[in-house]
């Protein structure tokens, strides 16, 4: 059934005059008429009938008229929908992230965003970087923040931000100011705590290994929040992200010595190359990289900002 030959249909029953429907509508009367009639064929049924001042509409054709409306405004609305989404600031997005980083990064950029974009509704998935990655690939994942990805064909990276793996302690008793000799034995004699599931913790151990100051005794956790609280609580010195160390405890945990092993780390925005680049989603997209770029330097090392 056509839905043109129903809006006209509607026009029709309204006005009870083929005529005035057709000035109504900017049509012929001819084409009126053959939209009535290939909708009595379908139907098998009659509609109108033809009375000295129009039309009248017969019981079906009334029934037709009042599904018409109900139809034709679910159309209407369905439609200004549809175009809200394309165009407008509506939609659904998820944004995917290693907790850790999303403890640092999410909680200044939600409380921005939702405020300036009421029409939006952000959703977040953990996992690891690896895992993020594969959820954007899979579609599962609008917007991932990923640490050091790999390449895939598939994908936009565009670089956020920048962050480095570290030896830290407080500032008030490991790491507090001395020669580097002062804390690579202070180093060698404190327990070593990191998570161990974390490649460039792993990395800067056998790098500490290496030049001989890997302390005897390790102590790993399942993830970087915990080995942040040891850290946080004197028990020894930690391997973090110099972000993650700092982020609601800001100069308390700061690198040991900025000539100890550090590890670089790259943090980039990644979504899908072909993905429905809505206005919502570009707007979505642009407030995470500017949020990303209002970051701070790396904090935690003494003479920087946030030190």
């Amino acid at each position: 059934m056509d839905l043109v030959h129903l809006r006209y249909f509607r026009v029709i029953a309204e006005v009870g005059n083929l005529t005035a429907a057709a000035k109504q509508l900017g049509v012929a009367q001819s084409t009126l008429t053959a939209a009535v009639k290939r909708l009595e064929e379908h139907l098998e049924s009659k509609l109108l009938l033809r009375n000295p001042r129009g039309v009248t509409v017969t019981p079906t054709g009334r029934a037709l008229a009042t599904s018409a409306c109900e139809i034709l405004g679910m159309v209407d609305e369905m439609e200004e929908r549809i175009r809200g989404l394309e165009c407008g600031d509506a939609g659904e997005f998820v944004i995917g992230c290693h907790e850790s980083l999303g403890a640092y990064f999410l909680p200044a950029f939600m409380s921005a965003f939702l405020a300036a974009s009421p029409g939006i509704e952000i959703r977040v998935w953990n996992g690891t970087s690896a895992g993020v990655r594969e959820a954007v690939i899979d579609r599962r994942v609008h917007f991932g923040l990923i640490v050091n990805p790999l390449p895939h064909d598939e994908l936009v990276m565009v670089e956020a931000f920048r962050d480095a793996v570290a030896l830290v302690g407080r500032v008030d008793g490991l790491a507090a100011p001395g020669s580097r000799e002062e804390i690579e034995s202070r180093l060698r004699n404190s327990p070593l705590i990191y998570a161990g599931r974390v490649d460039q913790c792993q990395q800067i151990v056998d790098t500490l290994r290496g030049m001989d100051l890997l302390p005897e005794r390790l102590l790993t956790t399942g993830d970087l929040e915990l080995a942040k609280t040891l850290v946080l609580a004197g028990l020894g010195v930690g391997i973090l992200p110099r972000r993650v160390a700092n982020y609601g405890h800001e100069g308390e945990l700061v690198v040991m010595h900025p000539e100890l092993p550090q590890i670089p780390d790259r943090i980039l925005l990644c979504f899908r190359a072909d993905a429905h680049r809505t206005a919502a989603w570009r707007r979505t997209k642009q407030a995470l990289l500017a949020h990303a770029e209002r970051i701070a330097p790396i904090p935690g090392e003494r003479g920087e900002p946030g030190a």
